[in-house]
């Protein structure tokens, strides 16, 4: 009687053992959460870097490109034209628009001459910008030096 008695102990022992814990273990949630507000830390402030342009090397060579960019060229007046048309700036982003068929992915290049205002090339970029295009590179000439 004895030996049968001692065996259900031992079973109630080891059940009592293996039975699932009610708790909720938060450990590995807060690893979790933890790793995420780095990569969230670092990576805000370069998501945040205002107007995203290409700008390429005076040395560099020619981008391959699939499709054929927009141009558009700031003269030394602060005259704007798209490809060879002149626009105003009210009417650039319409006429962009239409060129690229609302592909807000296509890729623009924007020429500025060496004289012109700093201010409005910026201008021309913003516009673009503010339109919702992405793709927006600064064309320079090669180096003669090299």
């Amino acid at each position: 009687m004895a030996a049968s008695l001692s065996g259900r102990s031992e079973r109630r022992r080891r059940g009592r053992r293996h039975a699932p814990i009610s708790e909720i273990n938060v450990t590995p949630f807060v690893d979790v959460m933890l790793v995420l507000l780095i990569v969230f830390m670092i990576s805000a402030p370069l998501l945040s870097a205002g107007v995203p342009v290409d700008l390429p090397e005076t040395d560099a060579g020619a981008l391959p490109v699939s499709t054929e960019p927009l141009t558009i060229t700031v003269n030394i007046d602060g005259q704007i034209f798209v490809g060879d048309d002149e626009v105003s700036i009210d009417l650039l982003v319409p006429t962009l628009l239409e060129l690229a068929e609302e592909n807000l992915d296509q890729r623009i290049f924007v020429r500025g001459d060496r004289q012109s205002s700093y201010g409005a090339v910026m201008l021309v970029m913003g516009q673009i910008n503010a339109a919702g295009f992405t793709q927006i590179g600064l064309v320079t000439a090669p180096d003669e030096g090299n």
